[in-house]
């Protein structure tokens, strides 16, 4: 079966427009000249090694779309595309801050934002998901949001909801992802739980940050949630994973963690 592969010129027009940038910004800002841009795009000339590499640092391109656009060209890949099974260093690094952060919650994600590592901790929370929900691999949005999953409980469900659709928007603008552009209209598509509160009714200090409020059989938590990434990455799985990191926002929380610690869960 052949494979078709889409011409170098054609892939580097559509990540330009996709930056909303003329081929003017981005020859100025590749040191190169509009109408070699132009010779490009249109595959009149082909680019070295080094010009793709260029390119698509001004056009923020991921590394694993990188490696794409070195195929298109008649290069190979730059970037290795391993399991996070092979990187071991990388692996136990996650999994030490992952640990240290109990006993809060902290997992690692793909792109798809599918959880690959978990500290495992608050077992307590997902009390009464759907265990096709709860089954490897589970995928955090989905869990959280979805109806048979945490949704219910998730207090301020509508502000929640608003903040992960502009999540997911970002992704989509960074990298146009068919499985997350799939997710973003699955989660426009939840219903919004008849307990959930109104943006109104929420005080100034969650408009700050909007915080993750869920109803536990041992009251209402509330948390703050960071996202950490690697800094220099050279290996596309690495470049795709994010830390999720959830702090508690408030004093009551912390009280009923503790009291989260001491009982056992009741999963069933």
């Amino acid at each position: 079966m052949t494979v078709h592969q889409t011409p170098f010129g054609v892939l580097l027009r559509r990540w330009r427009e996709q930056r909303r940038m003329t081929q003017t910004d981005l020859a100025l800002a590749a040191e190169s000249s509009t109408r070699h841009l132009s010779y490009l795009e249109t595959g009149r000339s082909r680019p070295s090694r080094e010009m793709v590499a260029r390119l698509a640092e001004c056009l923020a391109v991921p590394l694993r779309d990188q490696n794409t656009l070195l195929l298109a060209a008649g290069f190979a890949p730059g970037f290795q595309e391993r399991p996070l099974a092979e990187l071991d260093a990388a692996r136990k690094a996650i999994d030490s801050v992952l640990q240290a952060h109990k006993p809060y919650p902290a997992f690692a994600v793909d792109r798809h934002w599918n959880v690959v590592l978990s500290n495992s901790a608050l077992p307590q929370l997902y009390e009464g998901c759907s265990a096709d929900l709860m089954r490897s691999p589970v995928n955090a949005v989905r869990l959280i949001l979805h109806p048979a999953g945490m949704g219910p409980r998730i207090l301020n469900f509508t502000s929640w909801r608003d903040h992960t659709l502009h999540v997911l928007r970002q992704q989509i603008e960074a990298r146009a992802d068919p499985v997350i552009q799939g997710l973003l209209a699955e989660v426009m598509a939840y219903p919004v739980p008849p307990n959930s509160e109104t943006a109104d009714s929420q005080d100034a200090a969650q408009r700050l940050a909007t915080p993750l409020r869920i109803a536990t059989r041992l009251g209402t938590v509330s948390f703050l949630n960071t996202t950490t990434v690697f800094g220099t990455p050279n290996d596309v799985t690495l470049a795709e994973l994010a830390l999720e990191m959830l702090f508690p926002a408030d004093g009551q929380t912390i009280e009923i963690v503790k009291a989260m610690v001491r009982a056992p869960a009741a999963l069933t």
